[in-house]
């Protein structure tokens, strides 16, 4: 059967991008830091019939999240679809806080080390058998401040639009290749996801899960914006 690996997914979206690929014949290996969260969303993903397992590692430890994809990887025969849902680091207070003016270099680093270095750890990870096998695909999730500047998330942003100027190269690189690389933008909250400002109408999981099954099987696109 063929296996995605859903790498730092937060809880509701990697619930229902696990059951959207399970329901088409996937098997799902969840990777995080947290050994709580991963073994909740393999018993929910269970409960729905879907084959799941939980690897844990900090996307930061690069040595770490390697070996988790490794391990998925003979777990369920190889990887033929990736994940990376890019994570900010430290708070969300933390991230939001760094305005345009307060980027250093030692406030930058973290989430180049997150949200773009751990993106490229795990494509690292799984791309040599994807290409020997002559097919794939790599999804990717950034906030909209990798597309559109927000100030307020000058270096979240910053790191995300990196790792989107390096899917959209990496897009065209594998065109020829068997393997299709897809970005994806989240500019609207997910609904179950507190915080969400008045007057903003929070999208369903299922139906943003829908999507990067869409690309996925279409490779159509390689870039889709999700605005509130």
């Amino acid at each position: 059967m063929p296996a995605i690996a859903l790498v730092a997914a937060g809880a509701r979206l990697g619930l229902s991008l696990g059951k959207t690929f399970g329901a088409r014949g996937f098997e799902v290996a969840l990777i995080a830091r947290s050994r709580e969260r991963l073994d909740d969303l393999t018993g929910k993903l269970g409960a729905a019939g879907v084959t799941a397992a939980g690897f844990p590692a900090d996307v930061a430890d690069r040595p770490a999240l390697a070996a988790a994809l490794d391990s998925a990887a003979g777990r369920f025969g190889r990887i033929d679809v990736l994940h990376y849902s890019a994570p900010a680091a430290g708070s969300g207070e933390t991230a939001r806080g760094t305005g345009t003016l307060e980027v250093t270099v030692d406030n930058l680093q973290p989430q180049m080390e997150s949200i773009c270095y751990g993106a490229v750890t795990a494509t690292r990870a799984v791309l040599p058998a994807m290409l020997a096998a002559g097919t794939g695909t790599l999804l990717y999730t950034t906030g909209a401040s990798s597309v559109t500047p927000v100030p307020v998330f000058a270096s979240a942003g910053m790191a995300g639009a990196a790792l989107r100027r390096w899917i959209l190269a990496l897009n065209k690189a594998l065109a020829d290749k068997g393997i299709y690389a897809g970005h994806v933008a989240i500019g609207t909250w997910i609904a179950g996801t507190p915080g969400a400002p008045e007057g903003v109408s929070p999208k369903e999981p299922d139906d943003i899960a829908r999507l990067y099954w869409d690309l996925h099987a279409s490779r159509e696109r390689a870039e889709h914006l999700i605005s509130a």
